[in-house]
């Protein structure tokens, strides 16, 4: 399981690269904000594979928006680079729907046997 889960985390990130570098403007912004939180997602499942998917979103959900809202704060330079640099509320929205995005393909697959928990 935990390896499905490695190499959706890796796929998402090639995703994410592949937006970067085809997809410019607001929809590529939006696309990489769900996708991040997805990222997000995967990492918790990864750390707790039978956690409930209401659960993993609201974790997943909750540290996309810590990062954004850190991004107010005077986080050192390094940081920046990791965590963003400039807060933008649009960003909110488009981590609600990768988590919500992820929560309905969660359960989906858990209905029909073949996901985690």
């Amino acid at each position: 399981m935990r390896f499905r889960i490695l190499l959706l985390i890796a796929g998402t990130v090639a995703a994410g690269l592949g937006v970067r570098a085809v997809v410019g403007g607001p929809v590529g912004d939006a696309l990489r904000d769900a996708l991040y939180t997805a990222m997000v997602y995967l990492l918790v499942l990864l750390a707790a594979p039978r956690t409930r998917p209401v659960a993993v979103a609201g974790l997943a959900l909750g540290v996309s928006f810590a990062v954004e809202f850190l991004q107010l704060t005077r986080i050192p330079p390094a940081l920046r680079i990791v965590l963003g640099s400039t807060f933008n509320p649009p960003d909110l929205l488009w981590y609600a729907a990768g988590a919500a995005v992820c929560l309905l393909i969660h359960r989906r697959l858990r209905q029909a046997g073949t996901g985690p928990g």
